[in-house]
């Protein structure tokens, strides 16, 4: 699918976290053009906003989940969450392309100084909360610290349906679900793209397995959409599924493995076919609610400069395997 050259131009006008995706995924640049962006994350724009928001522990608001002094707040009694500590924070760095040596001693200081909301547990060693550990997985891999005893927990968390669910270790539910899963195989395979290590590529594809067998939309039990939720596109989408976060992770999966895209992926393109604008743009469909430290995309009915990268390089992959 050609990107109208006003479309890339407005793409490419944007900050390095966003530009060097697209200059690498949709404009087709050389590794020496896009990779000179990319190091701009650390030193201009949004990456290096939030590094100048570090606390001297190594933390981002004084805690690992939440801030500090959340719990208690008038702010916990609001809708959504913030997203100012230390978990998302790195996430989005991770995420935005940052080189992990903008963060020197990282692990080292996270190991010393940050304990879990729940029952104080170590930060490298994970919690309960799947999607949390699927974030800490990633993030260490990416920082150099040892979470080879965390990368063990995914397998033996699986729930007999192939997948994870947040709510499953507090004994609510038995069945997997569409956020945790895509959450727990997004960050198995960060782990395996960052260190090399394929321990956790059955699992991986379990839970890959669950999500397609459900065309990434409809629940098995009626064959109806799963939720809304599924088809409203949110950058920064955090913890929340939809089919087009999906379909990006299929993506990489089809890059690290030299796969070709599944055919039960062809329900989720239609929808993300269907959302592109006549301009060639995607819309953003609502942001999450929760303070964050500033803003890194459009408001709702906007277009959305993420979710057009998104979008594009998706239909692209899906279009070239055709």
């Amino acid at each position: 699918m050609a990107i109208d050259d006003d479309v890339l131009d407005w793409l490419l006008d944007s900050d390095p976290a966003l530009r060097w995706q697209v200059q690498r995924d949709l404009a087709g640049d050389p590794p020496a053009v896009w990779e000179a962006t990319r190091a701009l994350v650390a030193t201009e724009g949004w990456g290096a906003d939030l590094l100048s928001k570090q606390d001297p522990d190594g933390q981002w608001a004084g805690g690992s989940f939440f801030p500090a002094g959340f719990f208690g707040s008038a702010e916990a009694e609001q809708p959504g969450q913030p997203w100012v500590a230390t978990t998302w924070v790195l996430k989005d760095l991770r995420e935005w392309g940052l080189d992990a040596a903008a963060l020197p001693d990282e692990a080292e200081k996270l190991e010393a100084n940050s304990r879990w909301d729940y029952d104080d547990l170590p930060y490298w060693g994970g919690e309960i909360d799947v999607c949390i550990n699927s974030y800490t997985l990633a993030s260490g891999a990416w920082l150099g610290a040892d979470v080879s005893a965390l990368a063990k927990w995914f397998p033996a968390h699986r729930l007999a349906d192939g997948g994870w669910n947040c709510e499953a270790e507090e004994g609510n539910s038995t069945r997997s679900s569409f956020h945790s899963t895509l959450n727990a195989v997004r960050g198995m395979l960060a782990y395996e793209r960052i260190t090399g290590d394929t321990s956790l590529r059955d699992a991986r594809h379990g839970g890959e397995e669950y999500l397609l067998s459900r065309n990434l939309l409809y629940r098995a039990s009626t064959g109806e959409l799963v939720g809304e939720f599924a088809t409203q596109f949110v950058y920064p989408n955090r913890h929340r599924y939809s089919v087009l976060a999906a379909l990006d992770h299929f993506r990489d999966v089809s890059l690290l493995e030299g796969t070709p895209p599944d055919p039960r992926l062809s329900d989720a393109i239609d929808q993300v076919r269907a959302a592109r604008q006549p301009d060639g743009t995607w819309l953003q469909s609502r942001r999450l609610a929760g303070r964050t430290w500033f803003d890194v995309d459009v408001p709702a009915g906007e277009p959305s400069p993420w979710l057009t990268l998104i979008g594009t390089r998706v239909l692209d992959w899906w279009d070239a395997a055709r």
